[in-house]
């Protein structure tokens, strides 16, 4: 019987492909963000017609943030949660199992049109569901309470998606419902939580490495606390109250929160690493986008999408493609060392970002952002692909 991590991984004689839960959804969730970007696309040019009940906005909002997004966290949290709790991994067929489970719902979803009205709720909502109750066992008999956080998000995440199905199904527009809302302020509350403790403790082991004396502001003091508690009530108003002049003021508080939060962790001295330094560039897109959505909704303007997608493409897509990075690297043994190939995928979803709050100027933009994504992510399947698809190398 394995009594290891290593023993077990060793005693898969299955693909290496779930031989570590990060491996089919980080390099699958990306291959997703290209097919739902290329599907996209053919939409926006009058190509093609979606077989599904969402309109096609709906459909786009909801396969980025629910759909890749859920994809990447199961693969961090499959990796994460037995390091938390001391426990075994899963790996081979129940991997696999729940891989399958994650795939089948990116298909009912996308051909929902011809399915009964249940099925694409139904099967979309079991993956996180089954997700959540697997994390659930492990932290209770681990006994590693404090990460129950995380599975709350995950939670509430679900719960969203959930009421996105709802919208979609009342012919309501889902694409800027609570459903989105709710699932996107989320996600941010958790780059807030997981990031805080992530990018302080990469900075100062990369600080300690080159014997620099700065040093990072360790993660999760008293003021970090005190933002979290603040962001969840600034964006819990957001989503009640998403188009208020007050809201709108509250959330640009929440970005100077969050300015003031990452300006401790000295981001700044690690731009000749790119690996660290993506992370707090990453986090930076949380109070952009702050201050993007709040003056918008001061101001009364109508770029509220493109202001919105500064979370949604800086926030979320970049930090999570910084973490697939980096975990991919040192998880299949190879030097934690960002390569040309690396950087440019960095820069292209970063210029997706920017080229996407552009759209307000010019409509197409949003082309240019969609080719931008499309390179970042092809370029992380290409790059990191056969790693992921390889076993990791005997010492």
């Amino acid at each position: 019987m394995a009594r290891s991590t290593a023993e077990q991984m060793r005693a898969w004689t299955g693909p290496a492909l779930f031989c570590f839960g990060f491996r089919p959804f980080f390099l699958f969730g990306a291959i997703w963000a290209v097919l739902a970007m290329v599907i996209w696309l053919m939409t926006l040019a009058g190509v093609i017609d979606l077989p599904s009940r969402f309109d096609r906005v709906s459909w786009h909002a909801h396969e980025f943030l629910f759909g890749y997004l859920g994809a990447v966290l199961a693969g961090f949290l499959l990796t994460a949660v037995p390091n938390w709790t001391g426990r075994l991994p899963m790996v081979g067929w129940r991997l696999a199992a729940l891989f399958a489970l994650w795939l089948c719902g990116r298909g009912a979803v996308l051909f929902s049109a011809v399915l009964p009205v249940a099925i694409a709720p139904v099967v979309d909502l079991a993956f996180p569901l089954v997700l959540g109750g697997m994390i659930l066992r492990e932290i209770v008999v681990g006994k590693n309470w404090r990460n129950l956080i995380v599975l709350a998000l995950l939670a509430i995440f679900t719960i969203a998606n959930g009421l996105f199905h709802i919208e979609a199904l009342s012919e309501e527009y889902a694409a800027q419902g609570v459903g989105l809302r709710l699932g996107l302020a989320t996600a941010l509350v958790m780059i807030a939580v997981i990031g805080g403790r992530i990018i302080p403790s990469f900075t100062r082991n990369w600080f300690v490495r080159l014997n620099m004396s700065v040093r990072p502001t360790p993660p999760m003091q008293r003021f970090d606390k005190q933002v979290l508690v603040v962001s969840i009530l600034a964006l819990g108003l957001w989503v009640a109250k998403p188009f208020e002049i007050y809201t709108g003021v509250v959330i640009v508080a929440f970005g100077v929160l969050h300015l003031a939060r990452m300006l401790r962790w000295q981001g700044l001295h690690t731009l000749n690493e790119p690996l660290v330094f993506v992370l707090h560039a990453a986090y930076a897109f949380i109070p952009l986008g702050a201050f993007a959505l709040g003056l918008d909704l001061v101001l009364g303007n109508a770029g509220t999408a493109a202001a919105q997608h500064l979370w949604m493409v800086g926030a979320v897509a970049c930090m999570t493609i910084a973490v697939m990075t980096r975990a991919t690297l040192g998880h299949t043994g190879r030097e934690l060392n960002a390569d040309w190939m690396t950087v440019a995928i960095y820069l292209c979803l970063f210029g997706a970002a920017i080229a996407r709050l552009m759209t307000a100027l010019w409509l197409k933009m949003s082309y240019v952002s969609g080719v931008l994504w499309l390179a970042g992510f092809a370029g992380f399947a290409l790059a990191y692909g056969p790693l992921l698809l390889r076993p990791k190398p005997e010492k």
